[in-house]
């Protein structure tokens, strides 16, 4: 299940959509409008494999691994979230939710920091 937190633009979720990538929104169609930091993490261990996708620089925090999810931080502006979502999702290294589970990623244009739960931290760059 792919997640975008609250303050992702509706028109990037709307351009995921169109682009067949399923997403759901917290306050739109998940969780409740509203929610805070401190209950996103709880809330995401209660379901089947999330990814959540956020601009929320307190997620951007390795201590937050679990391999019952995978935090994803866009360190991109609002009107490139979608395309970045994207690009994670088809990336050959997270393109399943298996693949994904375990790690707090950080996407900007440069790559992908990733720390994973029990393996530590490592940089991959979008061209593999």
């Amino acid at each position: 299940m792919n997640i975008l937190d609250e303050n992702i633009p509706s028109n990037q979720r709307q351009l995921l959509l169109g682009w067949r990538i399923p997403v759901h929104q917290i306050g739109h169609d998940v969780g409740r409008k509203g929610m805070q930091d401190d209950e996103i993490v709880p809330w995401l261990m209660e379901l089947r494999r999330p990814t959540f996708f956020t601009r929320d620089l307190d997620f951007n925090d390795p201590s937050l691994c679990h391999r019952r999810y995978c935090l994803a931080f866009l360190s991109v502006e609002r009107y490139e979230v979608a395309v970045f979502v994207r690009r994670l999702l088809r990336h050959p290294e997270f393109d399943t939710q298996a693949k994904r589970m375990g790690a707090v990623i950080t996407l900007s244009h440069t790559g992908l920091s990733i720390w994973r739960w029990r393996a530590g931290h490592a940089n991959v760059d979008w061209s593999n």
